[in-house]
């Protein structure tokens, strides 16, 4: 018997399994239709999203600095600059009152820094530094030069602070610029805020 002969002479599907076909075939259907939405959402729910550099770009930093000891700094980046964060010591906070006669604007009356940093110290609480770490030259960044004295390559009477290699800025230990330098103004201070005691959010003061 030919092949033709054979599917004459078969039964005609029983409804029964012709909607067990049609079933079959709509779940094959739905399922391909599922995976073509879900593939779509995909890029849609993604450009909704900020992406890593927009967040790189303006979004607030949060800092943990429950570890940071006294006389130790941790940097962390905002806008793709380096924010330096400093623990100072008692001494360090003693060192900036000596430092005044010698800096270009002790009392910070250049706005460099938010109402609130404009003091002393140039931080909410004042053992702790919040800086942006780029030089106010031509944008180098400095090195930290924490400890007095000669100890790290510095005059004898160098009371700590930080020095621009590029081309030799100097600043104290509140990132207030030596007189006679290349450098203009103070370094800045970003906007923070203390969400806790040992949590700092940098790049957004609540002031919004």
């Amino acid at each position: 018997m030919s092949t033709l002969d054979a599917a004459l002479a078969a039964p005609p599907p029983q409804p029964e399994e012709m909607c067990q076909t049609r079933r079959r075939l709509l779940l094959v259907t739905s399922a391909a239709g599922a995976v073509a939405g879900m593939a779509a959402a995909v890029p849609l729910l993604a450009s909704l999203l900020p992406s890593e550099r927009a967040r790189a770009a303006g979004a607030p930093v949060e800092a943990d600095i429950s570890k940071l000891a006294p006389g130790e700094m941790m940097v962390v980046e905002w806008r793709g600059k380096p924010v330096w964060i400093l623990h100072r010591t008692p001494e360090m906070l003693a060192s900036l009152k000596k430092s005044e006669p010698h800096l270009v604007d002790p009392a910070s009356a250049k706005q460099q820094q938010p109402g609130y940093a404009t003091n002393e110290h140039r931080s909410i609480r004042p053992e702790f530094l919040v800086a942006v770490g780029i030089c106010t030259h031509l944008g180098c960044s400095p090195s930290e030069k924490l400890q007095p004295g000669a100890a790290q390559g510095m005059a004898p009477d160098w009371a700590g602070g930080f020095l621009c290699p590029c081309h030799g800025s100097q600043f104290d230990l509140a990132g207030r610029v030596y007189q006679n330098m290349p450098a203009p103004t103070n370094l800045e201070i970003p906007p923070h805020q203390y969400l806790a005691d040992t949590r700092l959010l940098i790049g957004d003061d609540g002031k919004a």
